[in-house]
Formats: C-alpha cells, structure tokens, sequence
C-alpha cells in the first residue's frame, strides 16, 4: 500500500515512520518535512498527492504547542491547522484517495465533559478556554472527515488519542506537555542543585497518558479495516493519574 504520512517528524508521527519502514509492514511510505512542503500550500500538496498517488493517508500533521503557547497564540493555532486540514483532506477527496486517518485531539470535548468522556460528549459545552483555538480546529477537521465519507463513500476516520509522550516529545520550556514538561523541570533542577520544582494547579488533576509507538503500532496494523472504525473513535489506556502522581 501506497501511504503518505503527515507530521513525520513529530512525536506521533515519527512513531508511525518507524512502524511503516519495517519490512514486515509492506507499505510504501511517503513522508515529507516541513522544510520539503508547507502544509498550508494548498498547491503544493495537490502536486504532491498527484506524485504519489497515495492508497492511504495518515495525517498527523498539526501545529501544536503547550497550554502557554497556546494562550499567547491562540489566532495562529487556529487558522494554521485549518489551512493545513483543508489542504490535506481537501486535496485528498479531488485526488479520489479512498482512505484517511485523521489524529483529532482530547481538546475537542468539552471542559466540563462527564467523566469517562464518550465520543457523545463532542459539542455537549464550552470548550476549555486554553484549548479552544486548537480544539475548533480539530472539530472542523474530524467533521470535515465525517462529511468526505458520508458524500464520496470514502473511509476517512479520526481518531482522538489521549496525551501523548515518548521517543521525540517536545521539551522546550512553555511549548511541552504535562510529563515532557516535568521530566524537563526535575531534570533542570536536579542539574542546577534546586530544592524544588513549580507544579502548575494543586496537583489533583487527572490526566489520561498513552504511549506513542503503541499508538503508531496499532495504527499502521489498521490501515486495512478503516471500515470498520466509527467517523470519531478515542484511543487510550482507559487509566488516568493525577499531575502529583506523574511528578
């Protein structure tokens, strides 16, 4: 199978890279940089999809960041992935690519969503205010898939993992998630001889964490029965711990 992977050097991305390569897998991938193409040229990625000819499109690519960068940007995340999702999901359908799978976000439910969240809950309330840009953006690329399936026949689904870390996470300060951000913070202060580190809340939160090449394995053993998947699945462990926990 032919298969265009977007966000190949991110954190999910890269896993998914590394799955795909094994000889085992049989797939021929495609994986651009940012430095090769520009998501949000829409031109650019018609050329490409007409290069390739893809059998199957899993589409990582995203412009992401922690809560801080999200709060000082919050225009950018929005419009940013919403070029990038119209160019992608949108050139995939005139190029008549049959197979999608899109990664949405734990973002995209509401903030006050009850507990185990359902993928029901998805447009039940507010979303949390530091996730809203990002989390409309992923609601219009989740609907925009749901949309391509109903009207064309294709099988284009989103999945929305829980938090993610592993091999490649983001560490840099004020951009990084909650265990990248404190591994990061005990090792600064561990290195520096500091007595402490600043945990943001009370610590009582809780949070759902799943592991990257888990997901990216399960992934790449998928692309064949994307038919059988709902339009919007969640993935994860099903165990949350609280922020102190993971401290």
């Amino acid at each position: 199978m032919r298969v265009l992977l977007t966000g190949g050097t991110g954190l999910l991305g890269s896993a998914i890279a590394h799955e795909l390569a094994r000889p085992a897998s049989g797939h021929d991938v495609t994986a651009p940089t940012i430095e090769q193409l520009d998501l949000r040229d829409q031109a650019g990625v018609t050329a490409l999809l007409e290069a390739v000819r893809p059998d199957a499109i899993i589409h990582t690519a995203a412009a992401v960041g922690g809560i801080d960068a999200r709060r000082q940007h919050p225009m950018g995340y929005l419009l940013n992935n919403l070029t990038i999702d119209s160019a992608v999901i949108g050139g995939a359908v005139r190029q008549g690519v049959s197979r999608l799978i899109y990664i949405s976000s734990a973002a995209i439910y509401p903030a006050a969503a009850p507990q185990p969240i359902g993928e029901t809950a998805l447009m039940g309330g507010p979303l949390a205010p530091d996730s809203e840009s990002y989390a409309l953006a992923k609601i219009a690329g989740s609907r925009l898939c749901a949309l391509a399936s109903e009207e064309y026949g294709f099988a284009y689904r989103a999945l929305a993992p829980a938090n993610m870390y592993g091999p490649g996470d983001d560490y840099t300060p004020g951009r990084a998630h909650l265990i990248a951000s404190a591994i990061d913070k005990i090792a600064t202060a561990t290195r520096d001889g500091l007595p402490d580190v600043d945990v943001w809340g009370d610590g009582t939160a809780r949070r759902e964490f799943l592991y990257a090449p888990d997901l990216a394995g399960w992934i790449a053993a998928s692309l064949d029965r994307l038919e059988d998947w709902p339009p919007l699945m969640n993935v994860g462990v099903g165990e949350d711990h609280s922020v102190g926990d993971y401290y």
